[in-house]
Formats: C-alpha cells, sequence, structure tokens
C-alpha cells in the first residue's frame, strides 16, 4: 500500500464518498481513454488496483454505492456514429490474477463452491489472452448476420460492414451441427508486420502516427468507410458465445474446437488442466512463447470447462466466478534519460515527458515516457513519501523502463550506481515555456497541501493551452468534427485561422486562406518526402486540388455540428474536472445550456456558500462545483462562450418518462445489493417512469428500495416513516 492509500477501516463516511467519487471520476476517465478513444493513459496495473480500492469502499461503506456504481457494469460506452446493438447476453469483463496464489485463490473458491460434489473433478481451460477489441458475431442458419463492438457489455455498436471485411469471419459456417442462431465471441487484433507496413505506408504518405497494434486494431474497425477497414488486414480468433438455441458442445473445449470446424481461427495455444501445477505450467509455456507468436497478448485465461458447472457458480457484478484473466508482468528494459521537456495541456498543466536513446521492449521502440510531475521526478508521491526508494530522475541516468500492460512506457527504477558524476537534480520550471506567465501550485483548501500538479496561469493568453482546448473541443467525444484532427487545428492555430471555438464555425468565410494553407502543408511534406527517398515530386498538384475538394466535406461536418447534444457541448468547454460523465450529470439536472449559465454565474457570485444557488446533486461534488466557480466566474470565459453561443445552439436535454406510472413525481433511493438489476438499470427504470432518484434518504424521500446489506438508510427511512420496499415490490409496483 502507498502512502497515498489509508486503511479504509479508518475513513470516516463522509472521506468514504470523497475518496469514493474521486476514484469514480478517475476510472470513468480512464474507461473513456481506453475503450473510446482507443488512448489508454493509466497502466492496467494502475487501473485494477484502483478498481479493487474502489470495490473495497463499496463493500466496507454499502450504502455509499452509487446508482452508477462502476462495479455493475463493463468498462466503456458504444461510440457515437454507429447505430446501437443489445446484448441478448451481457458481454463481460474478467477477473484479474497477478500472481500464482491468485490462481490458487480462484481454485480454492471452485473447490469450496461445488465442496459437495465429493467425487467431482473440476476440470479448467487456458488459453492466451490476445490483446485487441471484442466482438460478438450473430449467425442466424449459419448465416453471418450482424457484428457488434462489447461496448459496455450491454449496448455495442453495429460494425457489421466492417467485421465483413475480415477474412478470418466466415460469412457462411461450414460444416453442420451448429446452432439455429447463435452468437460467436472472439477478438479482433492486428499483427506485428501489418502494424508495421501500416506504419510505413502512413509515414511515406506524411500520415497519422499509430501507437500500437491493439489501438490501431480498434480504430480501424470503427472506420466509417468499410473500405478502409479492409485495407488493415484485421485478424480474429473465436473463443467464446453469447445467446445461442443451444449449446456448442457440454465444454469449454469442445464448443471451442467445433468453432474451428466451422471456418473460425482459434488459439492453438487453447488446452485442458485439472490442476493449478498445469494451469501455470501452460501460462509459463505461452509466456516464453509471447514473443514468437505476431501479436499481442497480455496474459492466460482459465475457464471452468463443464458448462454446467459454470452455470452453477454463476457470476458476480459484471464478472463471471468461474473465469480469470492471469496477467502477464511487463517486459523491461534498460536505457538512458537524454533530456527533460515540458509539454503544457489544455488546463494548463506543465506534463514532463523523458526524452530517452530509443529502446525496443515487447517489440515496440519507446522514446519517450511521462514523468507525470515534479514530485514524481524527485522520487516522492502525492503525500511526499518516497517512490523507487526515494531516488530522483536525473539527466543522464540509466533507467529500467517498462510497458505497462503492453502499451504505457513508464520508469520503474533508476540504476543509481550509473548515474553520471556530474548529474544534477533537476529543476522544474516555475514559469510556463511557452508563455513565460507563472506556473503555480495551488493550494487544497481542505487538505492543506499542495497541488502535485504545476499550472500555467496564462489561461486564454497561452498559445499551448489554447491549441489543447480546441483540440479537446472538436474530439470524438467532445463535437466529434470529423476532419478537424490535432494535425489540423495546430496549423489553423498557427496561420491565425482559428483561435477560438467560435473561429471554427466561421472557417467557410475564410476558405481561401485555409486552401493556403494546407496546400502550403502538402507542399512542405512532398518536400520532405522527396529529400528523403531521393525521388522528384510527382504531381503534387494533384494532391493539392483533392485537397480543396475536402474543403467542402469538412464544411459540412462543421455545420452538421451547430445543434450538438448538451453534455457533448458542456464536456467540449473543456471545464476542469468535468468528463463526459459529469457532463452528463449537469445536463440531465439543468436540461438547457441557459440554466447551466444562469446556475454557474449565479453559484460563482456566491463561493462562500455555492449551495445557496447550486442543487445538491449526486455526481456532482465540492472538486466540479469549484471548478464551475472557477470557469464562470471568469470574464474572458464568459466572453468566448458568448460568441460561442452565437454560431452553436446546443439540444435541450430532454428525458422521456411515463407520466402514468404509480411512481412518477416520487423520489426513490436504492441502498444495498440489487440481484436483478443493475444499480444503473434501476435508476434508468425509476427515472423513464418520472421519478426522480436521490443519493440519500431524507424527509423528501418517497420510497427506499432496500436489498440485501442495507445500511444506515434503511435505519433513516424506518426512523422517518417511508416507504420500504425489497427488489421484488419495487418491480411490481414499476409494472403497475
Amino acid at each position: 500500500m502507498s502512502g497515498a492509500e489509508r486503511e479504509i477501516e479508518s475513513y470516516s463516511e463522509a472521506e468514504a464518498k470523497a475518496e469514493l467519487d474521486r476514484l469514480h471520476e478517475l476510472l470513468s476517465e480512464a474507461d473513456r481513454a481506453y475503450f473510446e478513444a482507443d488512448s489508454p493513459d493509466m497502466t492496467d496495473a494502475a487501473y485494477d488496483a484502483m478498481k479493487r480500492r474502489y470495490q473495497a469502499l463499496e463493500i466496507a461503506f454499502p450504502e455509499l454505492k452509487r446508482p452508477d456504481s462502476l462495479s455493475e457494469k463493463v468498462a466503456g460506452a458504444p461510440v457515437e456514429g454507429f447505430s446501437k446493438v443489445r446484448h441478448a447476453v451481457p458481454m463481460l469483463s474478467l477477473a484479474k490474477a497477478y500472481t500464482d496464489e491468485d490462481v490458487v485463490d480462484f481454485i480454492e473458491r471452485g473447490r469450496r463452491f461445488f465442496e459437495r460434489d465429493k467425487d467431482l473433478k473440476l476440470v479448467f481451460t487456458a488459453e492466451p489472452k490476445i490483446d485487441g477489441l471484442s466482438a460478438s458475431l450473430r449467425y442466424e442458419n449459419g448465416v453471418f448476420v450482424q457484428g457488434a463492438t462489447r461496448g459496455d457489455g450491454t449496448v455495442g455498436e453495429d460494425i457489421t460492414a466492417n467485421l465483413r471485411t475480415i477474412a478470418d469471419i466466415p460469412q457462411k459456417l461450414k460444416g453442420t451441427g451448429w446452432p439455429q442462431t447463435i452468437e460467436i465471441r472472439g477478438e479482433v487484433y492486428m499483427t506485428y508486420a501489418e502494424f508495421e507496413a501500416l506504419k510505413a505506408r502512413s509515414a511515406a504518405a506524411g500520415g497519422q502516427e499509430y501507437v500500437n497494434p491493439r489501438n490501431t486494431a480498434a480504430g480501424s474497425l470503427r472506420q466509417k468507410d468499410p473500405s478502409i477497414t479492409a485495407s488493415r488486414n484485421l485478424k480474429f480468433f473465436a473463443y467464446a458465445w453469447g445467446y445461442t438455441t443451444a449449446d456448442p458442445a457440454p465444454t469449454q473445449y469442445d464448443a471451442v474446437q467445433k468453432f474451428g470446424e466451422w471456418g473460425f481461427r482459434i488459439s492453438p495455444l487453447m488446452v485442458r488442466a485439472s490442476s493449478v501445477e498445469q494451469l501455470v505450467a501452460q501460462y509459463r509455456l505461452i509466456e516464453e512463447q509471447r514473443s514468437s507468436l505476431g501479436y499481442d497478448i497480455d496474459g492466460v485465461v482459465y475457464k471452468v470447462d463443464d458448462l454446467a458447472l459454470q452455470r452453477r457458480w454463476g457470476f458476480v457484478s459484471s464478472e463471471p466466478r468461474w473465469a480469470i484473466a492471469h496477467k502477464f508482468p511487463a517486459e523491461q528494459a534498460f536505457t538512458t534519460v537524454n533530456k527533460i521537456d515540458i509539454q503544457v495541456g489544455r488546463t494548463g498543466t506543465l506534463a514532463p515527458v523523458a526524452r530517452l536513446a530509443p529502446v525496443s521492449v515487447g517489440g515496440v521502440v519507446v522514446e519517450n515516457v511521462t514523468l507525470h510531475n515534479e514530485d514524481y521526478i524527485k522520487g516522492l508521491d502525492s503525500n511526499g513519501l518516497p517512490i523507487r526508494e526515494g531516488i530522483d530522475i536525473r539527466i543522464g541516468d540509466t533507467v529500467v523502463i517498462q510497458r505497462a500492460g503492453d502499451v504505457i512506457p513508464q520508469i520503474v527504477r533508476v540504476v543509481i550506481e550509473k548515474r553520471p558524476a556530474d548529474a544534477v537534480p533537476y529543476e522544474f520550471p516555475h514559469t510556463c515555456p511557452v508563455c513565460g506567465s507563472p506556473a503555480t501550485r495551488e493550494l487544497n483548501e481542505k487538505t492543506g497541501k499542495e497541488d502535485s500538479r504545476r499550472r500555467c496561469t496564462g489561461e486564454l493568453i497561452c498559445a499551448a493551452q489554447a491549441v489543447e482546448r480546441l483540440r479537446h473541443f472538436v474530439s470524438r467525444g467532445a463535437m466529434d468534427i470529423e476532419g478537424l484532427g490535432a494535425e489540423n487545428i495546430e496549423l489553423l492555430f498557427n496561420k491565425g485561422l482559428v483561435k477560438t471555438a467560435a473561429d471554427i464555425f466561421t472557417l467557410r468565410d475564410r476558405r481561401a486562406a485555409v486552401q493556403q494553407a494546407f496546400a502550403e502543408r502538402r507542399e512542405e511534406q512532398a518536400r520532405l518526402r522527396e529529400e528523403a527517398s531521393g525521388k522528384s515530386r510527382k504531381n503534387v498538384r494533384g494532391v493539392e486540388d483533392r485537397s480543396f475538394k475536402g474543403l467542402d466535406k469538412l464544411f459540412a461536418a462543421i455545420d452538421a455540428r451547430r445543434q450538438p447534444e448538451l453534455d457533448r457541448f458542456i464536456f467540449a468547454l473543456g471545464i476542469r474536472h468535468i468528463g463526459e460523465t459529469t457532463a452528463a450529470v449537469l445536463a440531465k439536472t439543468f436540461s438547457t445550456i441557459e440554466e447551466v449559465i444562469r446556475v454557474g454565474k449565479e453559484t460563482a457570485a456566491h463561493p462562500e456558500d455555492p449551495h445557496s444557488v447550486f442543487p445538491y446533486v449526486d455526481g456532482i461534488g465540492g472538486t466540479v462545483i469549484e471548478a464551475l466557480i472557477d470557469f464562470f466566474g471568469n470574464q474572458r470565459n464568459d466572453d468566448v462562450l458568448d460568441a460561442l453561443l452565437v454560431q452553436v445552439r446546443p439540444k435541450p436535454y430532454v428525458v422521456t418518462v411515463s407520466a402514468t406510472s404509480e411512481v412518477a413525481g416520487k423520489t426513490v433511493v436504492f441502498t444495498g445489493s440489487l440481484e436483478k438489476l443493475t444499480r444503473g438499470e434501476a435508476k434508468a427504470m425509476a427515472e423513464r417512469l418520472g421519478a426522480k432518484v436521490a443519493g440519500s434518504v431524507s424527509k423528501n424521500t418517497d420510497i427506499l428500495v432496500a436489498g440485501p446489506g442495507a445500511g444506515s438508510k434503511l435505519k433513516d427511512a424506518q426512523a422517518l416513516g417511508i416507504l420500504v420496499l425489497d427488489e421484488d415490490q419495487w418491480l411490481d409496483l414499476a409494472a403497475k
């Protein structure tokens, strides 16, 4: 346990709620980055540790479990732009094992569960865990009819057309014996060879950079043009199934072998095992072969083989009890820190990045690694306690790096015995390297501690912040303006054509200047390719002409976003601490942008007592309210927002509810463990029926729905004489 993590038992209820809310926001943002933006910003190990702590807090304080608890859903949401597909059988995530002891615990849990079956011999399967994008393929009478991503586990994206381009996915099943309807599930991935070929093609054309095979496969599968997906030569392994009219076979192993007979590619490394020793031996064998497979795997999955036993053991939360993923440790390598650069983010954060002597780790060349903040460079955590044995990082140091989760590089150790004699401690800048404004560390009034990150105070006069804010504004989760990627935004900003978000919507008025900017960049890219290849340029003018024609498509994409959804618009504003989840809560609470602005400005006018204006809302804590005060209390932000709203009119947030329901207009609180509904499903049901869902019991509460483990909320409701229902009674009432 790090110095930043107290024992959960020592928390008061208020402290536990604050910690739970903090972890919820961090995990939600990490989910969005990994599953929706295909750009992870947190290591697997860090994410899993944070998720375990989140779940431990919920167990210790069941009354604090949020209606939108992350323990009740599979991470990730379906991305806009594709129609939605509701999975008949949810696509769940897997519990994780990191040590052999974790595997022993998994086997022992199974033996205890089935201990009454004295002669039962548990058999398991073991197979590689492919690191790609999960997909579900529906076959009717042997014909492929629909394919979808996992999404949030309940609802995914319809990517049928793109999946049809993958040669490993048969359009019609081979052989015989397949059920009338079956959803085959597996992983779409990209081989190392195809990834390197794509990178080479993109570099030659002056195109985008690709980070790793997993993200590239995910992005390729979400292309709106299936021909682009086809050009990426994606692969597919089948390993499971969802809804089916009949089991493929009585066991997991035999079912997967059937998939092979039906025309799917299946893993040749899948085996049966009946002991911990056999499972771990297969894990070691697969780990040894990992580098020679030609594609990414990040562990080995163990499953109970007998399907009848799987059903008996069942599920917990969003995971099956009968399966676990044994993750590989991250691969490591030695390299040298050549220099440390400072990058400035959209909220003004000064982010240090170590520039390394290039080194290959897990088949990927690593040259840069984030150093997080100045305390991290000094070897301290957020509480000022030592990490890495308290050793700081200096220019010239030899360091050990690893790609955690085989994605994000990180420094795990400084080789102090190799430190150069002239290496000096790194001095973190106190001024912004872009605009020269003071860079400060804010003081948290509640804790009395300085924030771990230093921020530029230049805000709108800082070019780096302006560019990053604009990039965020047009990004997929925000306004999602196709054709305005990071490179185009930077080009238009540097040319003086886009300085604020409002300028994007008047770009058509400056068409000639935009054409010229793109033409100059095309000319420069062609010149650089000529120098690199030694070949003369050909048909550069033709390339320019095609880029001009693309402007009409760009302007049309901009115009298509003049009436965005309110939650997207709020998120696009880039207000600190307001991610997609919080933006949706604000949109739902205030319904219109006018009301959001009114409440924001009035709250900013009463910072000493914000709740005299701002209502108590589940999911909106003090940190978010302070961020709103900072944003709406800044006249420069008002000016930018006023100019933007001349060009853009966000749609009101409308929730369709039933006015005839027995619970319409009532305030409902859920507590304890629900067994037939997830918290998210229960909340959505109540709101659809016209009820308001609150997080705590008060005299205004009409109904408390109490499941097993209900705590203080149940006592409070009974003391206040509030109607208390169990889950079945609630479902009966909701059905009236």
